[in-house]
């Protein structure tokens, strides 16, 4: 049976979440951008580790992070490595990975695009890229608090954000990054950032 989850934010937009894709393994579309990445890699907001464990199949090194222990509990059974933190919180290797992920919306961790892409900058090696994925053109940006909801069961509320492509310039420029080249495929938008320093 499948199971429908909801993120609603408390302005009303709400968005289905592709909860059997996140479980899932790697699609050919992630594969073919995983197999462009320098490792090591740092997958923030890795879920239950499914990016980790592809990377690990190419033997590249890649570490997954996430708040949600059951997550972390999912991708250490997967096999993948993974630690429960915030990516605000210290984490191993900071200034030093070659590659960060932000996949499936989360650039919208914390719901400040901004702070959280400065937070990218700190943790990327002087000539790391990150990779992002936005919403497509035309989606409108949007920060606040969400919730998740499923069979009647709702969660508290949590800041959020979604950014849209046609705002990563501005956003990535306000944290000290810039970009370097987009990878559009099967309808998911995907931007690589660099130092502006670098």
């Amino acid at each position: 049976m499948k199971v429908t989850v909801l993120m609603r934010a408390r302005d009303g937009w709400t968005q289905p979440l592709a909860v059997a894709e996140w479980t899932a393994a790697a699609t050919p579309v992630e594969r073919t951008l995983l197999a462009s990445l320098r490792g090591p890699v740092l997958d923030l907001g890795c879920g239950p580790g499914r990016l980790v464990v592809a990377l690990a199949e190419r033997g590249v090194p890649a570490l997954g992070v996430d708040a949600s222990g059951q997550a972390v509990d999912q991708a250490r059974a997967r096999g993948a490595t993974a630690l429960r933190h915030s990516v605000f919180d210290p984490l191993p290797g900071e200034g030093r990975w070659r590659s960060v992920l932000l996949l499936d919306g989360n650039v919208g961790i914390g719901g400040a695009p901004v702070q959280l892409l400065r937070r990218v900058a700190r943790l990327l090696s002087g000539d790391g890229r990150a990779v992002v994925e936005t919403a497509p053109p035309g989606a409108g940006s949007w920060a606040g608090e969400a919730r998740l909801e499923r069979d009647g069961e709702v969660s508290g509320w949590f800041p959020w954000a979604r950014l849209a492509a046609d705002d990563l310039a501005r956003v990535a420029a306000a944290a000290g990054l810039r970009p370097s080249g987009w990878h559009v495929a099967a309808g998911r938008w995907f931007v690589r950032l660099g130092r502006v320093s670098a």
